[in-house]
């Protein structure tokens, strides 16, 4: 009852899902995984505060420093904090993305970017802004600034299209 009264007093529904169906809990059941294998649940502390200052801290860890898979290796908070991106080491040798090779495209709201009819997910996080496309025979690598998203190798054979970001053929002078 005093999980469901917090809930209610913060605005939060509680959702209960159906007995024995694993399919809509999964995200969660592979967090809790993660969580008795890296936190190691099996561990017996003195007193429940300094159990919760344990936690915290691997919470802490898991959000802002541990590498996730599913997110490229890299952190939530990377990702949620999208903007606040440090900026690529300069040193770092980035290819030229300008002239015949190189594309611009505006990210849906999806996170999509469409180039040469083929559809590729960059992230919602990069929704309205533009993205840089290098575009060679094989592969299709997806840059914001210095920041090279994914490399994905190309379906389609025909030429790619010149367009601007925002969806238009450049002008002709």
């Amino acid at each position: 009852m005093l999980f469901d009264r917090i809930c209610r007093e913060n605005g939060v529904d509680h959702i209960l899902t159906q007995p024995r169906s694993p399919t809509t809990t999964g995200k969660i059941e592979r967090f809790h995984r993660t969580l008795r294998v890296e936190f190691n649940t099996r561990q017996v502390f003195h007193n429940l505060k300094t159990a919760q200052e344990a936690l915290n801290e691997w919470v802490t860890y898991y959000n802002t420093q541990r590498p996730h898979q599913a997110l490229g290796d890299l952190t939530p908070e990377s990702r949620f904090n999208a903007t606040e991106r440090q900026p690529a080491d300069p040193r770092t040798p980035r290819p030229e993305r300008n002239g015949e090779q190189g594309v611009c495209r505006r990210v849906a709201s999806n996170g999509v970017v469409s180039v040469d009819y083929q559809q590729v997910s960059v992230g919602r996080n990069y929704a309205g802004g533009s993205c840089d496309v290098l575009v060679t025979d094989g592969l299709l690598q997806f840059w914001v600034g210095s920041e090279l998203l994914k490399t994905v190798a190309r379906t389609g054979t025909g030429v790619v299209r010149k367009l601007h970001a925002n969806g238009t053929a450049p002008r002709s002078r």
